[in-house]
């Protein structure tokens, strides 16, 4: 018997090797900048609102080599310099530090202005969603309507018919699970209200 024997899935499939430096550039690591307290406040919002990891939303942003060569080319160092800012340690995939690195270093253009300018980008992500918000608190009020009506609807069935009867019931059921998606939706808007305060 053969104690060593592979038992691989893929049997003779020829299939493509990872490459080991594309799998060191997936690794995680931490990097310091300093930015605007606005664009950590709006790569926080979108992350949150749109439920997307902050990691992988900042690497989505800095990875786009073609636009951070477009901004390291237009960076106005001294606008960037009379920027308040803060220090803020981020995690983000080695690839995109590395990136990053490389066009600061062609372009002579600062780590965190290239930073700064990439969240930038969010900013029309953000008008977008608030005016979006807007149409669920108001989409909310109605739905908050609607649901009274119902159990306005569930009354009346259980003191006409009872609740027993099989349209009661089946009312009930259907009340019940209005109850979950609204209060659901209820929660999403109350998480989401930070979108307009920014």
């Amino acid at each position: 018997m053969h104690k060593n024997q592979d038992h691989s899935l893929i049997g003779d499939v020829d299939l493509p090797q990872p490459d080991t430096a594309d799998l060191r550039g997936r690794q995680s690591v931490r990097a310091t900048f300093k930015l605007s307290a606005r664009a950590i406040e709006a790569l926080s919002i979108v992350a949150v609102h749109l439920g997307i990891k902050q990691k992988s939303l900042f690497d989505h942003l800095i990875e786009d080599v073609r636009t951070l060569n477009a901004i390291a080319k237009e960076i106005e160092a001294e606008g960037f310099k009379s920027l308040s800012r803060v220090q803020k340690t981020f995690v983000i995939s080695r690839r995109t530090l590395t990136s990053l690195d490389e066009i600061s270093r062609q372009f002579k253009a600062p780590r965190d202005a290239l930073v700064e300018y990439s969240i930038q980008r969010l900013l029309p992500v953000i008008q977008r969603e608030r005016e979006k918000h807007r149409r669920r608190k108001q989409l909310l009020i109605e739905i908050d309507q609607h649901f009274q009506e119902g159990l306005n609807l569930l009354e009346q069935s259980v003191s006409a018919l009872g609740e027993d009867d099989p349209v009661s019931t089946r009312l009930a059921v259907a009340m019940e699970a209005y109850t979950g998606a609204r209060d659901q939706i209820a929660h999403f808007v109350a998480k989401a209200d930070v979108i307009e305060e920014f």
